[in-house]
């Protein structure tokens, strides 16, 4: 047993030997990194960095030894203004190009609304997120280098470098502190006076203005040329021992023992003085320790990592430094302590990048390079950005949520100027995308913008937000108007089709894809897509839930429940599949990223167990869209991994996480479309969560979608709908224990299998169960 033992260890080594080999890794651990993404050299480029940040200030942390770069970034640094793209034409247009599309004069009607409703980017500047710019350090030269390490400790959000030079132990810590808004990086070495280095702020562009000041350097810009927010960075030097030098635009140390320095920004985004915001938020941070500033950093982080506890087992993966076990997973090796590690990361991105009130995470959360990043970082809010805030509720960080909801908010003044101006509807309405500007008017080409689904599909995150905590507060003054308003669009929005009499949505799309027309032509505005419906269900539902728990609008209740009865349901096609149009219409790409027509199986409810022919539909979609080659980019992978949960199935949803880590995760454990995009990590930690516990229909389902190759495990802290933190342990794929906690102290349904029980609960009560769902 013995000797067995260690052939299989041996075999098991074998991956990441071989990585060894090829010089992605040189350097073993003595101690597993349970929670650390770890690397034994300075990342070479920006996917290679690690990335820390306090939901509104930020840094992707390069690490080095004679040159250290931290790239820099703050929320709000956007080029642009609030503009209007609505196109004059388009409420004239409106009727004719619906009378197009009921022809079936599919290319015609598209032309139309390209020209006529489409609104064009006219600006002066386009509207970007950019970087803050680069803070740089730079040490020595030293002849004798060793023993670098660089890591991210996910417990305590502290990125951390260690190494020797010139034979001296060396360390740097890096944080972005909450607390105290500041940027935190300490240096430090066991030789006395043994510290000297220069410091400068830089910018692309070279147009920022920066200068020191005795132990400070100051940076601003009025960004995009003047057409956008005014910034301003301060850096400052604090130090034990050695001598300050000053020069125009940096400042050196010369022989110290230890030097903290703290680096902090603000714009004019929310009206706000940024000078004095800097110089307010440096003051106060400077008149701390090192130590409390640290101290209560992870005190204030740790309030929200700490809720919850996964864990799927060891490897050997966890002695080895990320690089390799991403490379190791690439060529067939199986890590679970890397899945752990990458579920984990997703929550800390969103601890990292989404704080109450601040901006919503985007499309890179808040880290991202240079002057033009892809997709200028922009809100999609066609799945993108909804996808960030999956994980939110039921990974226990429904804090995190609420940049995102009133951002959601945020959009409802313009977007009633959209509705009535572009449609002549009353209500509220955005597409495809928007920016920091909150425009909502369709615009660029139709394939992505003619569709007015954006609103409509974020006030779900606001009905989701209620059924965890039931605050009928929020939901009167926050959440119910905005549905409110979004479900009197969707009244004057739709349509009849003539032919089926029932109603439709549109013009519209599935977003982003395409279809062939009779004569091969490809097209992509219909009347009617599935997904729109799909959406206008889920929203005009859960408004009437609101309404009725709120008491209010009885006469509005009654409307939308009789659109709910006209309007246009699911169709399955002549091959089994769930139709993504109003009618059976061939795909121009059968692997298209985008599986929208699945909405109301993930997020959505309205494919469930309940509706076993529609389960079976959307089981033949997603295998249709795989084997044609779909789920190529990250995001999409992870929304294959929820769709697969829903459906029970957990071997297949285990099947495209390893994909998911296999072919769309970078070094660094950031997920890539390509290029770099966040919301491929959050989706895939919602999934994992979705395989062992899922509330969406009513009751409590535990381990719904366990693989076999988890058999061992616990996850402590998920939350359900309803009020309930939950806890569950599982061994021989079985479950073992389960704890309940009611925060409510509502009626629980809980289920395991096939069975269910139900009992009433008490606010603050725990209740627990073994594997049969017997009480202890």
């Amino acid at each position: 047993m013995i000797k067995l033992k260690r052939v299989v260890s041996f075999i098991s080594l074998l991956p990441f030997m071989l990585i060894a080999s090829m010089g992605t890794a040189n350097r073993v651990s003595a101690q597993p990194s349970d929670l650390k993404i770890w690397f034994t050299k300075p990342a070479s480029e920006w996917n290679e960095a690690l990335p820390v940040g306090n939901g509104r200030l930020g840094a992707m942390v390069f690490g080095g030894i004679e040159t250290v770069r931290l790239q820099l970034n703050e929320e709000s640094v956007w080029t642009g203004e609030p503009l209007d793209y609505h196109n004059p034409g388009a409420r004239e247009a409106l009727p004719k190009v619906r009378e197009l599309l009921f022809a079936g004069k599919y290319i015609e009607a598209q032309e139309l609304a390209q020209a006529q409703i489409m609104g064009t980017r006219e600006c002066r500047v386009w509207p970007t997120y950019q970087t803050l710019g680069d803070f740089i350090m730079t040490f020595g030269p030293y002849r004798d280098k060793s023993d670098y390490r660089r890591e991210l400790d996910l417990e305590t959000a502290i990125a951390t470098e260690t190494w020797r030079a010139d034979w001296t132990p060396y360390k740097r810590e890096v944080f972005a502190s909450a607390p105290d808004q500041v940027l935190v990086v300490r240096m430090s070495c066991e030789k006395a006076t043994g510290l000297s280095f220069t410091c400068r702020l830089q910018r692309p562009g070279n147009t920022a203005s920066i200068v020191s000041d005795g132990n400070e350097i100051i940076m601003s810009e009025h960004v995009g040329g003047g057409v956008g927010v005014k910034m301003v960075a301060r850096l400052k030097m604090m130090h034990d021992g050695g001598e300050l030098i000053a020069g125009e635009d940096s400042i050196r140390i010369q022989n110290a023992d230890a030097v903290t320095l703290l680096l902090t920004a603000a714009t004019d985004y929310r009206g706000d003085d940024p000078f004095f915001m800097t110089q307010q938020r440096l003051w106060v941070a400077a008149k701390k320790s090192y130590e409390e500033i640290k101290a209560a950093h992870i005190a204030d982080y740790q309030t929200y990592f700490k809720r919850l506890d996964f864990d799927i087992g060891v490897s050997d993966g966890d002695y080895f430094p990320t690089d390799a076990r991403v490379a190791a997973m690439q060529i067939g090796y199986v890590d679970p302590g890397l899945i752990k590690l990458y579920y984990q990361f997703g929550r800390y991105l969103l601890i990292s990048s989404s704080r109450p009130g601040s901006l919503p995470a985007n499309l890179q959360g808040i880290w991202a390079d240079g002057l033009t990043p892809p997709w200028s970082a922009d809100y999609h809010i066609n799945i993108n950005i909804q996808m960030n805030y999956w994980p939110a509720e039921i990974t226990n960080l429904a804090e995190m949520h609420e940049p995102f909801l009133a951002f959601i908010n945020a959009l409802r003044p313009d977007g009633r100027k959209t509705a009535r101006e572009v449609y002549g509807c009353r209500g509220i309405v955005a597409h495809h995308t928007t920016d920091a500007w909150l425009f909502t008017e369709p615009v660029e080409q139709t394939l992505w913008g003619m569709w007015p689904m954006g609103l409509a599909w974020s006030c779900r995150h606001l009905w989701e937000h209620y059924l965890f905590n039931e605050d009928k507060q929020y939901l009167k003054q926050q959440a119910y108007p905005a549905m409110k308003e979004a479900s009197e669009f969707c009244v004057d929005w739709l349509v009849e089709n003539p032919r089926t009499h029932k109603l439709v949505s549109g013009p519209s799309i599935s977003p982003e894809n395409r279809f062939l027309t009779s004569d091969g032509q490809s097209a992509t505005v219909v009347m009617g897509p599935t997904m729109d419906h799909m959406i206008i269900r889920d929203l005009l539902t859960n408004t009437i839930a609101a309404a009725t728990v709120l008491n209010v609008d009885a006469a509005l209740r009654d409307t939308l429940s009789h659109i709910l009865e006209n309007l246009t349901l699911l169709q399955i096609g002549s091959d089994g599949r769930l139709l993504e149009w109003s009618e059976e219409l061939k795909e121009a790409e059968p692997g298209h990223r985008h599986i929208s027509h699945l909405y109301g199986l993930h997020p959505g409810n309205q494919i469930t167990l309940q509706q076993p022919e529609l389960l079976e539909a959307a089981r033949k979609t997603i295998e249709y869209r795989l084997a044609h080659g779909g789920g190529h980019t990250g995001w999409s992978r992870a929304w294959i991994i929820n769709f697969y949960a829903r459906l029970l199935d957990g071997e297949h949803a285990y099947d495209n996480l390893l994909a998911l880590l296999r072919k769309s995760t970078l070094s660094n454990l950031f997920d890539t479309h390509p290029p770099f995009q966040i919301d491929g990590n959050f989706g895939a930690t919602a999934g994992i969560t979705e395989m062992l516990i899922q509330s969406h229909v009513g009751e409590i389902h535990l381990l719904p979608a366990l693989p076999q190759a988890w058999q061992k495990g616990h996850l402590h802290g998920a939350c359900a709908r309803g009020g309930f933190d939950v806890e569950i342990d599982w061994e021989r794929g079985e479950l073992t224990n389960a704890t309940i906690l009611s925060r409510l102290g509502n009626e629980c349904h809980f289920r395991y299998k096939e069975k269910l029980i139900s009992f009433q609960t008490e606010v603050g009560k725990h209740y627990a169960f073994n594997g049969k769902l017997e009480r202890n």
